[in-house]
């Protein structure tokens, strides 16, 4: 990747405040785009700075926003999505908005300014419970909740611009990241921070579904080496350790590391109707390992020692609101 300047959407995120960070220390110059808010509040941005980073504050909603921050970018690394399922139970419209019609605004922002790659994150959501395993690109698509529906949505509204407008666009497809700052919604972090806060009586959803986990900083890694490749444009690509993984054990693996002694309640808020659970993830990671030098580096064992540490820093613990389940 010969860019010197970067665009990040959704840098004040979990994985996107990790990417910029590892941009920065790459060399590359960055703009990085945190959700508008009256409070001037950059999520997980602050307290990150470096000389060459530029934090921006708007909607990638608005479309003449987005084509005023691609401008003089040479690289777009599209991650800012409503993400949670559960919230587009009940809210499926801001889904639409934010995932499609914010990935048709960066798309036309990246084609007006001459963008020279945009990569779209997509989510191994948009595969549903596995057909077959490992769940390689070709997978058929199946939405099984409203997210998931307008990740589809989203990934083909790229690949459009690609077929129609020659767009360099490439749609990176993590599998399920977690590590330090990820939302409390999500089952690694839920788990991890209710035990730190002392309790011993753990909720939870469903345990059966088995997951495809990656810890952060090989996502991040796996974002850079698709944006570094030749040739890819056009191309959907797995980020995938290529291992799965059931809740049950996960959870069994934390308490371990935690040496904490706990039990388990499933919590009904905290289960996905039935017809709307993903029951297996597991990813092919052929193409991407073929296509660039990209490897997992990190076991799950290793990156939940590296989550925990993190979580249970109580200056990072009081973060969350561990007696409330976060949608």
């Amino acid at each position: 990747m010969s860019a010197k300047k970067v665009l990040v959407t959704g840098a004040d995120g979990f994985i996107g405040s990790h990417l910029t960070e590892l941009l920065l220390a790459e060399g590359y110059d960055v703009r990085a785009l945190s959700v508008y808010n009256s409070f001037n509040y950059w999520g997980w941005l602050e307290g990150i700075s470096h000389p060459r980073l530029e934090v921006v504050s708007g909607d990638v909603r608005d479309a003449a926003f987005c084509r005023h921050i691609a401008r003089d970018c040479d690289v777009i690394f599209h991650l800012a999505a409503l993400i949670a399922i559960p919230y587009s139970y009940v809210a499926p419209e801001s889904y639409i908005d934010t995932n499609v019609k914010g990935t048709l605004n960066i798309c036309q922002a990246a084609m007006d300014c001459g963008v020279k790659r945009l990569i779209v994150t997509s989510t191994s959501e948009v595969y549903g419970t596995a057909q077959y395993v490992p769940i390689d690109e070709k997978h058929p698509r199946q939405p099984q909740s409203p997210y998931s529906a307008t990740k589809i949505g989203a990934d083909a509204i790229a690949k459009s611009f690609f077929n129609a407008f020659g767009l360099p666009v490439v749609i990176a497809r993590p599998f399920n990241t977690y590590g330090p700052r990820q939302s409390a919604r999500a089952i690694i972090p839920t788990i991890i921070t209710q035990i730190a806060s002392g309790k011993r009586e753990i909720m939870v959803g469903d345990l059966t579904p088995t997951r495809d986990f990656n810890y952060v900083a090989d996502t991040c890694r796996g974002f850079l080496a698709i944006a570094r490749a030749e040739g890819v444009e056009g191309e959907e690509i797995n980020i995938a350790s290529g291992t799965e993984i059931s809740m049950a054990d996960t959870l069994a693996t934390i308490a371990r590391l935690m040496n904490a002694d706990v039990k388990w309640t499933t919590d009904p808020q905290r289960v996905r109707p039935s017809r709307s659970e993903v029951f297996r993830l597991c990813g092919d990671n052929s193409k991407i390992t073929s296509l660039t030098s990209w490897r997992p580096s990190f076991s799950i064992e290793e990156g939940l020692m590296r989550t925990i540490e993190w979580f249970t820093d109580p200056s990072n613990l009081a973060k969350y609101k561990t007696d409330i389940y976060n949608r």
